[in-house]
């Protein structure tokens, strides 16, 4: 990519991230083009839809969890790093409005643009919890798709307004369900 295209393109990318973060997965291609000072055509050029806006919203960030996941998978005890990395998914899809769905049907449907870097994230969740129920921390009876399910329940929640306040709460009880009955919520802290 020419250098000039590479500058259009990331002053695109920056507008949709304040503009998702404002208004969510459901925010206009039309306002993101207008406060990016350029034509719906050119937004479309670079973007074509609006999965594949999202794709590139978010890959940055799939692919962090990703990395992060393989870091922490040697460097902490099995229920640490997965408790660690579970939290900060959790933080991740809070960041946008929406983006929970997004990643809940994307890892489902190889035809999405979010197929590949959902399906990484999910495979590293389920490499952690696999360590941890190796170590006989966390239940025997989940696999990934369950922790995919239980993150996108515990995002869903804490981006509710009315159950904001209690994000870490939530967050506690939800993630608690990972550990054999003598784990509790102590490891979830």
């Amino acid at each position: 990519m020419r250098a000039d295209a590479r500058k259009n393109y990331n002053h695109l990318l920056a507008v949709a991230r304040d503009v998702v973060t404002e208004h969510g997965v459901n925010a206009s291609m039309r306002d993101i083009a207008r406060r990016a000072d350029v034509g719906l055509a050119t937004l479309l050029r670079h973007f074509p839809t609006r999965e594949a806006l999202f794709e590139a919203l978010l890959r940055t960030n799939l692919e962090a969890l990703t990395q992060r996941a393989g870091e922490i998978e040697t460097s902490n005890s099995p229920d640490e790093a997965l408790v660690s990395w579970f939290r900060e998914v959790v933080s991740f899809v809070q960041s946008y409005s929406g983006v929970v769905s997004l990643m809940a049907s994307a890892h489902e449907d190889p035809d999405s643009a979010l197929y590949a870097t959902c399906v990484a994230v999910h495979s590293a969740g389920a490499r952690l919890l696999l360590r941890a129920q190796t170590e006989g921390t966390a239940r025997a009876d989940m696999n990934g798709d369950d922790l995919f399910a239980m993150i996108s329940a515990v995002g869903w929640l804490v981006g509710q307004p009315s159950f904001a306040p209690r994000t870490d709460h939530l967050f506690n009880i939800i993630a608690s369900a990972i550990w054999i009955s003598d784990q509790g919520e102590k490891s979830c802290t």
